[in-house]
């Protein structure tokens, strides 16, 4: 199949599912569910496939981490799916009508946006959940995937073609690239006239920055996740810990770890240790500032790369802080406006820190592993977005729809 023909079976099949039911959509997403069911061992062995191939040409374990899939990935998938279903659908919303002296009332109507690309690497769950939220959402979307995962993607394509045929959608709603070649991306989103409305690139900084710089067209991103845990001189010091383990242990290779930690200075002396014994449980690396290195031994001395490098490995940057607005200014310098923690129980110091953190997600006694769209109740999402314009954030359902004014009124006309 050509590009154009891509690209105008893109078209056509937006004009279907965008005007489609709610019913009719969750049906979609039903049969999908039952055909990955029907396909787990299929699906499992093409992503063998590609494992073999990644480790030969020795990816980076954190892209490894990502591109595997097992039975449990598949059954989260499967619960994403469903959760998708069980959300209100956007489309057709109205809100704020109001009636105007005029004796018009006019409102926002919530709409799909298009037809919406998505360029990612290594995760082949994307190409599960960005298909449910672009379909539920009615929008059309054309996903490329990278080169290490594209068994995987061609195999769950064959799930989502036969799901929307089998719900009387066209196939075309979603369109699996069949090549993972790069110049593809240009058509996505570059020329006089790209296949895509909008897209959306999940991957590493290299693939960011490019697609920033050469889209034609709106680009919703987060270029890094250099996120932070503030520990606060009021805070519940064993709280703090398992906070901590989690925000930097839980998974490496992942946008919502944690990559810095702050220690406020009255308890440095008491929780450094304790902190220390923990991530060399984990064998994860501490680079601590002058102040932490006078208190643990054997640390390596944090540089001014340090504190602003996503590591997405079993490496973390210590500072201790003076206050509470320290910690909030060391944040909004060196953090990615991605997601941020306070772990505290002083309320003050709390609402000081979620009024002033300039990030997509701000969390207050908890893990920055929760900044997920899953975890959110949003039932998956296409990305998290560090951008200050459209949505922050997850970027789920209601993030793949825009508003339009609409205008009811019985005979007026302006005078």
């Amino acid at each position: 199949m050509t590009n154009i023909e891509m690209a105008r079976l893109a078209r056509g099949a937006l004009g279907k599912v965008s005007t489609s039911s709610t019913r009719q959509k969750n049906q979609a997403l039903e049969f999908i569910s039952k055909s990955i069911v029907n396909d787990r061992q299929t699906i499992l062995k093409a992503n063998g496939v590609d494992l073999k191939r990644a480790e030969a040409h020795d990816l980076e374990p954190s892209l490894l981490d990502r591109l595997e899939l097992n039975n449990a990935i598949l059954d989260s998938m499967i619960e994403s799916i469903s959760q998708i279903m069980a959300l209100p659908d956007p489309v057709g919303e109205i809100s704020k009508m109001t009636r105007r002296p005029s004796g018009i009332e006019v409102g926002l109507m919530r709409q799909p946006i298009g037809v919406i690309g998505i360029i990612y690497e290594s995760r082949p769950n994307v190409t599960i959940d960005a298909s449910a939220l672009c379909i539920k959402s009615g929008n059309a979307c054309v996903l490329r995937g990278g080169s290490e995962a594209f068994q995987s993607n061609q195999a769950l394509a064959r799930c989502i073609t036969e799901g929307l045929e089998l719900a009387k959608l066209p196939g075309a709603v979603v369109q699996v690239a069949p090549t993972a070649s790069r110049s593809f991306i240009d058509i996505m989103i570059g020329g006089t006239k790209p296949m895509c409305d909008i897209v959306i690139p999940r991957g590493g900084q290299g693939l960011i920055q490019r697609i920033s710089q050469d889209a034609k067209v709106p680009v919703i991103k987060h270029l890094d996740g250099n996120c932070h845990v503030y520990v606060d001189s009021d805070a519940d010091l064993d709280k703090a810990l398992r906070i901590l383990e989690n925000s930097k242990t839980h998974r490496y290779g992942v946008c919502n770890a944690a990559e810095s930690f702050l220690i406020n200075e009255k308890i440095a002396n008491e929780f450094l240790p304790r902190l220390a014994a923990m991530l060399n449980h984990h064998n994860v690396e501490i680079r601590g500032c002058d102040r932490v290195c006078g208190i643990l031994t054997g640390v390596k001395r944090a540089t001014l790369e340090d504190w602003v490098t996503e590591y997405l490995g079993p490496v973390v940057a210590i500072a201790i802080v003076n206050t509470t607005e320290d910690a909030i200014r060391h944040i909004n310098k060196y953090g990615s406006h991605h997601t941020d923690a306070i772990v505290s129980e002083n309320y003050a110091a709390n609402r000081a820190f979620l009024a002033a953190i300039d990030s997509a997600s701000v969390i207050v006694n908890a893990s920055t592993r929760f900044a997920d769209g899953f975890e959110y109740g949003l039932g998956a999402e296409v990305g998290i977005s560090t951008d200050r314009i459209h949505v922050r954030g997850p970027v789920g359902l209601k993030g793949l729809t825009n508003e339009k004014w609409v205008v009811l009124g019985d005979g007026e006309v302006r005078q």
